[in-house]
């Protein structure tokens, strides 16, 4: 199978432009909520948690720790939530651009934007730290060399 990117064009240019072709596809926009409906979500969990707890016989009397666990299970509890909503309901980029009235699919051109600048960012913070890496494989590689004498 040949390289669906031609190597003489920017490599992330080809490759955001190689994505938003398959936008219609592979993209679809999920819902999130965010702000105080986490935290309506977060409380009510919390509730329920020292709710079904106490019923239990647990109480922070006689578990000093339980506040931690219960609002640790909470976040838990809230975010099983809103990721499993977020994935139930998604929108694929066409229905987007219907209900946004993207007659001239300006959309995919701030996508293809937004991919080649974030590809190139990657790239850039990866490349400013390169020296560390290789350091750390020749030093993980010396170790094992090591090892084996």
């Amino acid at each position: 199978m040949p390289d669906p990117l031609p190597v003489d064009q920017n490599p992330a240019r080809l490759t955001a432009e190689a994505m938003v072709a398959r936008a219609p596809q592979d993209l679809v926009f999920t819902m999130q909520f965010i702000g105080q409906s986490q935290e309506i979500l977060h409380t009510h969990f919390r509730r329920f948690l020292e709710a079904r707890l106490s019923a239990a016989g647990v109480t922070p009397e006689s578990h000093p720790l339980l506040p931690f666990f219960i609002d640790s299970h909470a976040v838990e509890l809230r975010d099983f939530v809103v990721t499993g909503v977020s994935l139930a309901r998604s929108f694929r980029l066409g229905e987007i651009e219907i209900l946004t009235g993207d007659v001239e699919t300006l959309m995919r051109v701030d996508i293809w934007d937004a991919l080649a600048s974030q590809i190139d960012m990657a790239e850039r913070r990866f490349s400013e730290g390169i020296a560390r890496v290789v350091a750390g494989l020749n030093a993980d590689e010396a170790a094992l060399r090591g090892g084996r004498s």
